[in-house]
């Protein structure tokens, strides 16, 4: 669910959006946490949201999909993922725009481009039209890429999950040639994007919050 960081001694002149991006395992939850706490003693106003699981609708889909109890064809898979996004920007991301909110989800639009375009082989364009349409025309503002070669990221989260005696995920547990499609995906589409910020995911949390925090008040001051 999401998770409201609101502080009455800062006033935006609107909202503002933005997505954190990455393979499995890249370090997102860790920057995410940091990033959220140091944006607040900003007194920023923040809304922390993730997409699959940022609505009550979400949370039952995003079971559906990391668990994978029935098989889904790409197709399915993705219109799970576009079913979550369209409510979630219905009934969260846009309604906290319009509170003059900074909204920030865990993952949005470009992991479905890379996931079910590059992973899965469908079409980016069909990917791209039904985005749109489940988002209602809008984009981030600042896209934060965490980067990191698949075999580190897939060590991180079999050390995860043999810490916390988790199972991973279905696309945890994907092969290793998906993965490196997955890298290469993120890699192509944000080589060339003026909104987008590269991290290295080989760098520790607080550095990674530390650079994505001075970058996001950058934004919201300019």
């Amino acid at each position: 669910m999401s998770q409201n960081h609101n502080s009455a001694n800062f006033k935006l002149n609107r909202g503002f959006l933005i997505a954190v991006e990455g393979i499995d395992g890249a370090g997102k939850s860790s920057l995410l946490t940091i990033l959220t706490s140091l944006l607040t003693t900003q007194n920023l106003p923040v809304i922390l949201t993730r997409e699959p699981g940022g609505t009550p609708l979400g949370q039952k889909l995003r079971q559906i999909l990391q668990e994978r109890a029935v098989p889904a064809c790409a197709k399915a898979e993705y219109l799970l993922f576009a079913a979550d996004r369209a409510e979630h920007f219905e009934t969260v991301i846009i309604p906290q725009l319009k509170l003059n909110q900074i909204v920030i989800s865990d993952r949005m639009a470009d992991s479905s481009l890379v996931y079910q375009g590059y992973g899965r082989g469908l079409d980016l364009t069909k990917l791209k039209f039904v985005n749109q349409w489940a988002m209602n025309n809008l984009t981030p503002d600042l896209v934060l890429y965490l980067r990191l070669d698949p075999a580190t990221a897939y060590a991180r989260l079999a050390q995860r999950a043999q810490i916390l005696k988790t199972e991973l995920s279905s696309f945890e547990k994907e092969k290793s040639d998906f993965a490196a499609r997955i890298a290469q995906g993120f890699d192509q589409i944000f080589a060339n994007r003026s909104d987008v910020l590269i991290l290295d995911g080989v760098l520790t949390s607080a550095e990674l919050a530390q650079q994505a925090a001075a970058k996001i008040l950058e934004l919201v001051k300019n």
